[in-house]
């Protein structure tokens, strides 16, 4: 019976130590709210730049802008469902008033150091695009210069137009030399040593290659084919085997396109120009990101600014050589007029 006394006895102390353990508790809670506020606000500024260094998705900002009125805990007018890429009103740019509404859900005293990061951001960025597309063109350049060298070495040079844009190195056949028969698909035998020349560079890169087929602008019919889009098709497959059959190109690598006379090397207008706008052209396409091959073209132009080309003929070599005939004012050399109406 002591016993028991004993032990209500020893009830209450022990439940006044439970009460002291609940507020240690509840002094805890509230430190914790305090430091997942600060965590949130950093959390905020992080998807902010995320998405300032991305382009703008609807889905992804409705998702953005829930987590935004959830962290913040206060609804807002541009949360109320409505879209803020669709509804935003003088905004020409999307993207420019999304960017600023979500500026806007920054606290004014962050505003200004969010601003110097974003764009300090989108300054890098650009940097790191530009040096991107200047180290990608470099490289180009180096695989265009084994080409030419090849093609010299042959006496063939002439047979041959090259440029580098925003889809990488295009090296053009041009029939200059009769590379193709008018209305025929197959190369000739001066057709086949052009590419024969090319295809040991080409077989040593990985990238993808694209083999575009073209026809001239003459409204005629081929004899062989139902219009100019299976011809100008024909003879970019006539190419494509050609590089995989007998030079071991992987078919993987290799595409082939019909442009029809849609695209022409040069203005149809000039004379002699049928010939060369009658061709296939074989392209080294670039794996760069897109943000990257877009600035392609201006960067091979500052190269050739930088050594003086800057006027002269398109020519990867940078000799001035003349690898785009459209730059020149006379008649195309080693061009008439005898089957020039044929595609």
């Amino acid at each position: 019976m002591s016993a028991g006394k004993a032990g209500r006895g020893a009830g209450p102390p022990r439940r006044r130590h439970h009460d002291e353990d609940h507020e240690e508790h509840g002094a805890g809670h509230e430190r914790w709210l305090v430091t997942y506020a600060d965590m949130v606000t950093l959390l905020m500024v992080l998807f902010i730049v995320m998405f300032a260094m991305s382009t703008v998705d609807e889905k992804k900002y409705a998702q953005l802008k829930e987590g935004l009125a959830v962290g913040f805990g206060r609804e807002q007018s541009i949360l109320n469902g409505a879209s803020p890429i669709s509804n935003a009103k003088g905004a020409s740019d999307p993207g420019e008033a999304s960017y600023e509404m979500l500026l806007a859900q920054v606290p004014e005293s962050q505003r200004e150091t969010v601003t110097k990061i974003l764009q300090e951001s989108d300054r890098l960025k650009n940097e790191r695009a530009q040096g991107a597309a200047r180290a990608e063109v470099d490289r180009l350049l180096k695989v265009w210069k084994r080409i030419d060298k090849a093609l010299r070495e042959q006496g063939l040079r002439d047979d041959v137009r090259a440029t580098i844009d925003e889809r990488g190195l295009v090296v053009s056949l041009v029939s200059q030399h009769v590379v193709f028969e008018p209305d025929i698909a197959e190369l000739t035998d001066r057709g086949r040593r052009v590419v024969d020349t090319i295809a040991p560079v080409l077989a040593e890169l990985t990238e993808p290659i694209e083999l575009d087929g073209h026809t001239n602008q003459e409204p005629v019919k081929p004899r062989y084919f139902p219009s100019d889009w299976e011809l100008s098709l024909a003879r970019a497959a006539n190419v494509l085997h050609r590089l995989e059959d007998s030079h071991g190109i992987p078919a993987r690598r290799l595409r082939a396109t019909g442009f029809g006379h849609t695209k022409p090397l040069v203005d149809p207008a000039r004379h002699g120009s049928q010939r060369v706008n009658k061709r296939v052209d074989i392209l080294v396409l670039s794996q760069q990101p897109a943000e990257t091959r877009a600035l392609m073209g201006e960067a091979y132009a500052e190269l050739r600014r930088e050594a003086g080309l800057d006027g002269l003929p398109v020519d990867p070599a940078g000799d001035g050589t003349g690898s785009d005939p459209a730059a020149a004012g006379s008649p195309i050399p080693g061009t008439d007029d005898s089957r020039e109406d044929q595609p």
